[in-house]
């Protein structure tokens, strides 16, 4: 099963490498006022991936720290129903 792993990874990897050597033309992203930034094709696309893994980590952050939460709280012991409640003062 590892070899197969490798194999899968190693193919994407090479995949990967050939569209990056023929995507090595220049292009120009334009912003608002007049902002331009030109770099290879290749490096856009690397830097919009990114970028688009970094928002979606970010998305899931609250979600998590609310599961967290939500699990060490479940994990506490319930407390003893045939314990003396405890005095009012």
């Amino acid at each position: 099963m590892r070899i197969v792993t490798w194999t899968i990874r190693l193919a994407l990897f090479l995949f990967l490498v050939a569209l990056a050597a023929k995507n090595v033309e220049p292009v120009t992203l334009r912003f608002y006022f007049d902002l331009a930034l030109q770099a290879p094709l290749v490096v856009m696309l690397l830097v919009a991936f990114t970028l688009g893994a970094l928002f979606g980590m970010a998305a899931l952050v609250r979600p998590l720290l609310r599961q967290r939460r939500e699990i060490a709280v479940l994990r506490k012991p319930p407390l003893r129903s045939d314990a003396p409640p405890a005095p009012s003062v």
